[in-house]
């Protein structure tokens, strides 16, 4: 009797056990490693995150692939569930969001730092600063030539270049500047990257540039407070009128306190189900060393936790 009861309880139990949880499913895992060995992004990000990638791979010796794309297809592998992180200029849409909160995932956009939309042009030009409204007057394609916004200048058409016609600088100009109003002007145009869009200003003497300020920072100085020296970050003016006191370059602190008026969230779209390595990158970046990380690359760090000192600058 006894041994029959011993049998009937073994049997009861590794029933039990089979029936607890599902067997492993080798595709789905293969999908989900697949999809967690690299993260995208926007490609006006290379130089911040390459640097964060650096040190997070020396600390924890975890692997993971940047691939730097235009932010519409960054965010479209992430809806498509080819990678569980992209790093953008925006949040999920409430239609992003729902599409995959139906599907039993739960997307989060984390904001990691905060950059400014630079406008840039040649050292030869001799207006140095601009107000949002003829900037936007330039996007929309109400004036084409640089005499229209400074009567003296003799640089003839106004030579507009983008870094890429899907990236995050076109879609925030778009949205934030535009109203959504898309661009229609025949001299607008752009080539692939934040560097060629550098790389044309520096040889375009009637050239305007629109790239994301991380760009700039010339590596000799670790102040941050100067940018490349082959091109000229224009001052940009809320006002009606732009001039030197009342326009600001992306600077940190311009950022900071809200002075300069170009300026962008960068988000972390994490969608990662199981909380590895692109949760544990993202994580990284938002620690103390990882907003460091943004803080000595001259852009704003999300946390803001930044030291402000009155300085008095003798000049002989």
């Amino acid at each position: 009797m006894n041994a029959f009861y011993k049998f009937i309880g073994l049997t009861l139990i590794l029933g039990l056990l089979s029936g607890c949880g599902s067997k492993p499913n080798p595709e789905k895992e293969a999908a989900y490693q697949k999809a967690a060995s690299f993260f995208v992004a926007d490609e006006s990000f290379y130089p911040i995150l390459d640097e964060e990638l650096y040190y997070f791979t020396n600390q924890t010796l975890d692997s993971i692939t940047p691939v730097y794309i235009n932010e519409q297809d960054a965010i479209k592998k992430v809806m498509k569930l080819e990678t569980w992180l992209a790093f953008t200029t925006r949040d999920f849409t409430a239609k992003e969001r729902q599409n995959l909160i139906d599907r039993k995932y739960m997307p989060r956009a984390i904001p990691i730092a905060y950059d400014g939309l630079a406008i840039i042009v040649n050292n030869a030009n001799p207006d140095s600063c601009i107000t949002v409204t003829d900037f936007a007057r330039i996007l929309k394609g109400e004036v084409s030539s640089w005499k229209d916004i400074y009567p003296q200048s003799k640089l003839g058409e106004i030579d507009v270049v983008f870094d890429n016609p899907l990236s995050s600088t076109v879609r925030w100009c778009v949205d934030s500047i535009l109203g959504g109003q898309q661009f229609n002007a025949k001299n607008i145009g752009a080539v692939q990257t934040s560097a060629a869009v550098i790389d044309y200003v520096e040889k375009h003497e009637n050239s305007l540039g629109i790239i994301g300020s991380n760009w700039l920072n010339d590596k000799r100085d670790t102040t941050n407070v100067t940018f490349k020296k082959n091109i000229s970050v224009m001052g940009v003016s809320k006002m009606k009128t732009a001039e030197k006191y009342n326009s600001w370059k992306p600077y940190q602190y311009y950022l900071y306190n809200g002075n300069y008026p170009l300026r962008r969230t960068i988000y972390a779209l994490l969608n990662d189900t199981r909380n590895g390595i692109p949760s544990s990158f993202t994580h990284f970046i938002q620690l103390p060393k990882g907003q460091k990380i943004i803080l000595r690359s001259g852009l704003l760090p999300q946390t803001a936790n930044m030291n402000v000192r009155n300085v008095i600058v003798k000049r002989e």
